[in-house]
């Protein structure tokens, strides 16, 4: 049986805000992402890191050993955790692996990052877990078959099986969110996902299309964009299905500048490596950031942490850009913690979908 979650702050959120009264700005994770797997059955257009036209051909996945061993190491430094891919459903041992996190590990919460192409039947995965991400950009079958890369039929299926996990959700206990990426081309039908949403009991999360972790010009400059935004700020107002802080939804309006911590937010890839600090930095190269070690070589989180600050240095603190909700929601909610606050005390969606360990992509 499912232990569920309670309704609380992680474990190292206070203590964060010690470090930053001290100038510390190497802060502790929040939640971890780990990358199950580098493959993908989708295409999807605005993806830079996955999709069948890049799923490596040669790569080892880790065993079911390996990988539990990483979230052993993951374990020790963090409480909540995030599975995602590529596909993560494509990896064959995903629900022994999530059994072993929840009753073995006991991690406070688990969630899965999916494009729900192969969810349907998975209740005795869904019972397990606290949240179920899964991506929707538009609910006009023949219109997000083209974004995706698949034919039609793939889009209808996905979307059955989102009415499907929707009417589960209750039985099995589990909060279902959808994330949609808003790019030129998805922009015209997003209230329609918000809609879809709202009539299904969904919560949704919306975040800006990236393109070298800047957000795409044509987003930049969009009046649509600015228009959605406005939208979706008077959907919280009037208690929509917005699972994103009023911080997070006035940055994301205004494009205004932040401070990024971006290790509350760690990601393990499918080899196991951590990426330090971020996925951003580490995939451009250079002096700032890379893959200091991989975790099922080291038994604890700090010693992963002790060795990335070893070879890297601290984060950078100059980096303002990306504006994706991975990064920019927990950098928001650990610095501001009356936000946080507000967020908790009167949005029933920021407690229903853990809004501080809420990290898509």
């Amino acid at each position: 049986m499912k232990k569920q979650a309670v309704l609380g702050l992680p474990k190292n959120y206070f203590g964060n805000l010690l470090r930053l009264l001290g100038g510390n700005p190497t802060l502790r994770p929040l939640v971890a992402t780990f990358y199950l797997t580098a493959q993908c059955n989708l295409n999807c257009v605005y993806c830079e890191d996955f999709g069948v036209r890049r799923n490596p051909r040669n790569d080892r996945p880790l065993t079911l050993d390996e990988a539990k061993h990483v979230l052993r190491t993951i374990r020790t430094g963090m409480d909540s955790l995030i599975l995602t891919g590529g596909e993560p459903l494509l990896v064959p041992y995903l629900e022994e692996l999530v059994s072993y996190a929840r009753q073995e590990l006991r991690f406070r919460q688990l969630t899965l990052l999916t494009n729900g192409a192969l969810l349907a039947g998975r209740e005795r995965l869904l019972a397990m877990l606290d949240r179920v991400v899964i991506s929707l950009d538009s609910v006009d079958a023949s219109y997000w078959s083209g974004v995706i890369g698949v034919p039609v039929q793939v889009a209808e299926t996905i979307l059955q099986n989102l009415h499907w996990a929707a009417e589960q959700q209750r039985k099995l206990g589990f909060v279902l969110v959808i994330n949609c990426v808003l790019t030129p081309q998805t922009l015209p039908g997003a209230g329609q996902v918000l809609d879809f949403c709202r009539e299904h009991d969904i919560l949704a999360a919306f975040s800006p299309q990236a393109v070298h972790h800047w957000p795409l010009y044509d987003v930049l400059i969009s009046k649509a964009y600015v228009d959605f935004l406005d939208q979706l700020i008077h959907e919280k107002k009037v208690g929509g299905p917005v699972l994103g802080s009023w911080a997070y939804l006035y940055a994301l309006r205004r494009f205004e500048t932040f401070a990024c911590y971006p290790t509350l937010n760690p990601r393990i890839w499918a080899d196991g490596s951590l990426t330090f600090p971020c996925r951003p930095i580490e995939r451009d190269g250079g002096e700032h950031g890379g893959r200091p070690c991989r975790l099922q070589d080291v038994t604890t989180w700090e010693e992963a942490l002790v060795l990335a600050l070893q070879r890297y240095g601290q984060p950078p603190q100059t980096c303002t850009s990306c504006f994706q909700q991975c990064y920019l929601e927990p950098s928001l909610m650990q610095a501001r913690p009356l936000a946080l606050g507000r967020e908790l005390l009167t949005s029933p969606v920021s407690r229903r979908g853990q809004l501080i360990t809420f990290a898509p992509g």
